[in-house]
């Protein structure tokens, strides 16, 4: 039984949670062993993005210390991915020991549905949903780690689901982690488009792969247009498995 270790991120684990058991229910779908290490804290994204680097190589170097002895290690934030994958090596490259260190474990790091579909081989995971969903292409799953077939895949497989086109599907939806705060205005008009443009496909659920999109375009939605519902792609499959079921690999 494969052991996989879940990298949370810190939204998941502070505004999000569920997104956090629901992969790690997925996992064990897989016929996996979940394992959380609870040392685990911020992969450093957030100051490295505001331009802090020396705070961002304490907690990067915080992150491989933790992990750096798991063979598989699962999250489901594109964006977080992305950071220890892309921007660990860089963060290091004054430091030739730690970027070492970093390239080792860059390739043991997966993004959740790039796991399920690319590691395991799996696209149908026998959930059943009526539902008509859009997937939105998150930035730095798409753009970062070139991310975009194996959530539509994953997606498509779904029974009884319908995977409808979403107009501008990659373009940005205004999070931009702390770019929402310090450009409110104009990140909200970008909400304001992506949700725009969810209405006219005529799905029923906007899906994604990162907690910020998440937070950021049902934020919105809640506020302009109660009853919308936006949903990581993690719970959406969690949500929909059957009972008592498991994937035979």
């Amino acid at each position: 039984m494969k052991k996989i270790s879940l990298f949370v991120p810190c939204i998941v684990d502070v505004v999000l949670p569920r997104i956090g058991e629901s992969t790690a229910a997925l996992v064990e779908h897989l016929g996996c062993r979940p394992v959380y290490h609870r040392e685990q804290t911020c992969c450093g994204q957030m100051s490295f993005n505001s331009g802090f680097r020396e705070e961002s190589k304490r907690l990067a170097r915080h992150f491989i210390e933790t992990f750096e002895n798991d063979e598989w290690i699962v999250s489901p934030s594109g964006s977080c991915v992305n950071m220890v994958k892309n921007r660990y090596p860089d963060l290091f490259e004054d430091e030739p020991q730690w970027r070492r260190r970093a390239l080792v474990l860059a390739p043991r790091v997966f993004e959740l549905s790039q796991f399920i579909v690319d590691q395991m081989g799996v696209v149908d995971l026998g959930a059943a949903s009526t539902a008509r969903v859009a997937y939105h292409e998150s930035c730095s799953t798409l753009n970062g780690l070139g991310i975009s077939e194996q959530p539509k895949a994953l997606l498509r497989a779904v029974h009884g689901a319908t995977l409808v086109e979403l107009v501008e599907a990659n373009v940005c939806c205004g999070f931009g982690g702390t770019f929402a705060t310090s450009f409110a205005e104009i990140s909200t008009a970008m909400a304001a488009q992506k949700a725009r443009r969810f209405l006219e496909s005529g799905a029923d659920l906007l899906v994604m792969c990162d907690p910020g999109c998440l937070l950021n375009i049902q934020g919105y939605l809640t506020r302009h247009h109660p009853g919308r519902q936006a949903a990581h792609l993690a719970d959406f499959l969690a949500d929909n498995l059957p009972p008592d079921s498991r994937v035979r690999l």
